[in-house]
């Protein structure tokens, strides 16, 4: 089984976190998205996923597979599958943001944008107020939110600084193994 994706992105690194404590036999293979060289994805981003003659295009079913071919649940609770789209949302706001800005866009003067930032606080607002997972005890909704607000945090893309809660979740995260190992290189 082969990953194809970024060490920076966090949809890859929430699918390398559910590879490490699977047990099964993968690989990382690391690509770069906007190189010239056209990846086998129709969809043109990471992560993507080769099992043999299986494809798989997003994160979320890749998730899935992973856990039920080891035998685990993929957030089996609506209300936790609710709270992981939320983290999804926010995570499409802050890296369109993100690289809308990097290629020279002036994300303060346009009314798309301004939505997108408004949006990206009142999500964070939303997962503050979500209880807490104990300790050792992530499910895939808690370990998205953490990587989303971990991505948020190492591309100073928002502040969880008023987000008491998303503080606390990722200190619970920073505790676990492969939360740990998965932590994204230096820029």
């Amino acid at each position: 089984m082969k990953l194809f994706g970024s060490l920076t992105s966090p949809f890859v690194r929430h699918c390398r976190i559910a590879l490490m404590q699977s047990g099964l036999d993968w690989e990382m293979v690391e690509i770069d998205i906007h190189s010239s060289q056209n990846p086998e994805t129709p969809t043109l981003r990471v992560p993507f996923l080769h099992d043999d003659r299986l494809r798989l295009t997003d994160s979320t079913p890749i998730l899935k597979y992973v856990r039920e071919k080891s035998g685990m649940e993929f957030i089996p609770n609506v209300q936790d599958f609710d709270r992981y789209c939320l983290a999804n949302t926010l995570l499409d706001s802050a890296i369109a943001l993100f690289l809308l800005e990097r290629s020279g866009f002036d994300i303060n003067s346009n009314a798309y944008t301004l939505r997108q930032q408004k949006r990206i606080e009142r999500v964070l607002s939303e997962l503050d107020a979500a209880p807490l997972p104990e300790s050792g005890r992530l499910g895939d909704a808690d370990y998205r939110v953490a990587v989303a607000v971990a991505w948020g945090q190492f591309r100073n893309r928002f502040s969880i600084d008023s987000h008491t809660n998303l503080q606390r979740l990722l200190a619970i995260a920073e505790e676990d193994s492969s939360f740990c190992a998965t932590v994204p290189p230096a820029a």
